[in-house]
């Protein structure tokens, strides 16, 4: 139970780096301690460091955001399906409703723990992130992983809104 509870506030935090983004320092530093359990040490005050910070822990929450629409949206589609569907006669579990209905509603609750494990990940790495840029003797690669994750999701968000 600890383990979820864990993943819990790990997605919690992704979600809620969007608003620290944009706030002060000081925030920043106390929010990992006070939800996780983590702590990050600061270095001294460097106004460089609070604005790259911002800038790549606002872009991966925002790709953050957008996954857990993705998320809500395959959970509530999946549930909903013969509300949302004209036709399920070629669809996975058709060529009946329930058939349909009932495949769609078991992917749809499959996906939720791994779209926790994948919110909580990207919680991790704002963690990381934030010792990267804002904290002391910390590894630098997290930023280097902040922008490819950054990259990934403009392009997962492209293809999304360019399918048919």
């Amino acid at each position: 139970m600890s383990l979820v509870l864990g993943w819990l506030r790990a997605a919690a935090y992704a979600l809620w780096a969007l608003p620290l983004a944009v706030g002060p320092v000081p925030p920043r530093l106390r929010v990992p301690r006070r939800l996780l359990g983590e702590s990050v040490t600061p270095r001294k005050y460097s106004a460089v460091r609070a604005v790259w910070h911002s800038l790549l822990s606002g872009a991966l929450a925002v790709v953050t955001w957008f996954f857990a629409f993705l998320a809500v949206l395959g959970a509530v589609r999946g549930a909903l399906y013969p509300l949302l569907t004209s036709g399920y006669e070629n669809a996975w579990g058709g060529p009946s409703l329930a058939g349909a209905w009932s495949v769609h509603l078991l992917i749809g609750a499959a996906l939720v723990p791994v779209w926790l494990l994948v919110l909580a990940g990207l919680g991790t790495l704002q963690v990381w992130l934030a010792r990267a840029v804002l904290g002391r003797a910390a590894p630098r690669w997290p930023v280097a992983v902040a922008v490819l994750v950054c990259s990934a999701g403009v392009l997962l968000f492209l293809a999304w809104l360019d399918q048919a």
